[in-house]
């Protein structure tokens, strides 16, 4: 059944998927976050999109000792428990999510225009904060997502503040308009505007793994991959997913690891196998410093306070 202009939605059990043409989307109520992530019957997600708080320390990082200072932030990074879901459909905001059996009120040809659903999680740390992470999806399919991290004083500063999405296979390579190579917000200098495209997902080859690959000033950047998981997929011409940078740039970076398996190495060869694109869509990012590796911190401007607001916005775009 065709749904012209409209939005197809699911009450589940414990879901809602939302549906159009081309595309279909499942959050989760239990898992607390978006399940499934379909374009043109391709899925996108090996994971639930979560907040991020941690990147791979540096060597300038242990040298100041901001790895021991942060590890706060490793431990609410690996965990991160969703604590309450609202949800608005078009201008209705149910009092608590549609869960068995109240979901068997509605039929098989629910509609809307809009869809709001808000995520908030609580960070494991001491003190604990939390972060709202709305997901807003209208006809067409284009869903928009802000993360807002809430400030908290007594926290020791933030390695890094964003969303991460991993996804099912290996990207074959991403174009983006921002600035080219590496950049951090203390290596900025060098980077010039412009369009560019990167081959697969590579790695900064750093005698120890470290966190690298990440880009900032970004306005929006196309992941393609031509894998997936699905062995009775015959179709694997590429196909690609675009996030669009809302009102503020911001910073990403797409790598086959995780910061947690690139913190776990200490050698490239302890490294997993490269396998799946784990995405970073960053709001702020610590600089990496590096004016003296055996103790210098980064500079006061590329530190981020973790008793201050954070957010980041963008949009994803089939295709």
């Amino acid at each position: 059944m065709a749904y012209q202009n409209k939005l197809h939605l699911i009450y589940g059990d414990g879901t809602l998927g939302v549906q159009g043409e081309g595309f279909a989307y499942l959050f989760s109520y239990e898992r607390g976050g978006l399940e499934s992530l379909k374009v043109g019957g391709k899925e996108w997600l090996y994971r639930e999109p979560k907040p991020t708080f941690w990147r791979a320390t540096t060597d300038n990082d242990r040298g100041n000792g901001f790895n021991l200072k942060a590890a706060q932030w490793l431990a609410a990074d690996y965990f991160v428990p969703c604590t309450k879901v609202t949800l608005k459909v078009d201008d209705h905001k149910f009092k608590q999510v549609p869960i068995a059996p109240a979901t068997n009120r509605f039929t098989a040809n629910e509609t809307a225009k809009k869809v709001k659903i808000t995520f908030t999680y609580q960070t494991l740390t001491t003190p604990a904060t939390t972060v709202t992470v709305a997901y807003k999806v209208k006809a067409g399919g284009k869903l928009k997502v802000t993360a807002k991290y809430h400030g908290q004083a007594g926290l020791p500063e933030l390695p890094v503040f964003g969303m991460r999405f991993v996804m099912p296979t290996m990207a074959s390579g991403y174009e983006y308009e921002g600035l080219s190579g590496e950049t951090y917000p203390d290596r900025m200098a060098g980077g010039r505007p412009g369009t560019y495209a990167v081959k697969g997902l590579p790695v900064t080859k750093y005698l120890v793994p470290q966190e690298n690959g990440m880009h900032m000033a970004t306005k929006w950047v196309r992941l393609t991959r031509q894998t997936t998981q699905n062995n009775a997929d015959p179709d694997l011409a590429p196909y690609s997913l675009t996030f669009k940078a809302g009102k503020e740039d911001f910073a990403f970076s797409a790598l086959p690891y995780t910061s947690e398996e690139q913190e776990n190495a200490t050698h490239h060869e302890e490294l997993p196998p490269a396998r799946r694109t784990v995405l970073v869509i960053a709001g702020a990012v610590r600089g990496v410093g590096g004016i003296d590796s055996w103790g210098a911190d980064v500079q006061p401007a590329y530190h981020i306070a973790s008793d201050q607001d954070h957010r980041v916005s963008f949009t994803i775009v089939p295709g």
